[in-house]
């Protein structure tokens, strides 16, 4: 009787499905005789949960999450502009084409992006400062006066003061400016 129960059993379990094996092709590295597996993976961020103390912080930190994303991605654009025309502009000989390329360049600028940077807070004005700044690592005074001259950098940077503004702020991604940066990776990694 045992016998046949063995026999049974030992079929029955012959017939469970096993686990199923995938054959996947990865790079190993052999070390000392061990071999370690070498696979990509993807990078996973891990930041802290927001805890508010009341309804009150909670809306304060969606609107700065809020005006980050609209600044942004004007942030964006100016270092890619940076990166794309600084070379040309050391390139021109004289100061007359620098300038002409210069005003040629304001031109487009205006053109394109005026009524959008007219319809931002002063808020959000000292927010593009500061990504500006984390974009091309210069800060917006530095940027107008290799670009403009000392004089436009003296009178914009006394006009940003008189709105309470500073076109000399640098960015400070681990002190001042850490929820910003938190936010704007957020943004990169396609979490807000």
């Amino acid at each position: 009787m045992i016998g046949i129960l063995f026999v049974v059993g030992w079929l029955f379990i012959n017939d469970l499905p096993a686990q199923e094996k995938d054959s996947v092709m990865v790079m190993g590295i052999i070390q000392h005789g061990d071999t370690i597996i070498h696979k990509n993976i993807r990078e996973i961020v891990v930041l802290p949960e927001r805890e508010f103390r009341n309804a009150w912080q909670e809306r304060r930190y969606n609107r700065f999450v809020a005006r980050v994303k609209k600044v942004y991605p004007y942030a964006k654009i100016a270092g890619q502009m940076l990166r794309e025309y600084e070379p040309k502009y050391l390139a021109l000989e004289n100061d007359k084409d620098r300038r002409k390329m210069m005003k040629e360049l304001e031109k487009q600028l205006l053109d394109e992006y005026k009524d959008d940077l007219k319809r931002m807070t002063i808020t959000e004005g000292r927010l593009l400062i500061k990504l500006i700044d984390r974009e091309t690592q210069r800060t917006s005074y530095s940027l107008i006066k290799d670009f403009r001259g000392g004089v436009p950098a003296f009178f914009w940077q006394g006009l940003a003061r008189l709105f309470g503004g500073d076109l000399k702020a640098e960015y400070d991604p681990y002190g001042e400016d850490r929820m910003l940066e938190d936010v704007v990776k957020l943004i990169e990694f396609g979490y807000l």
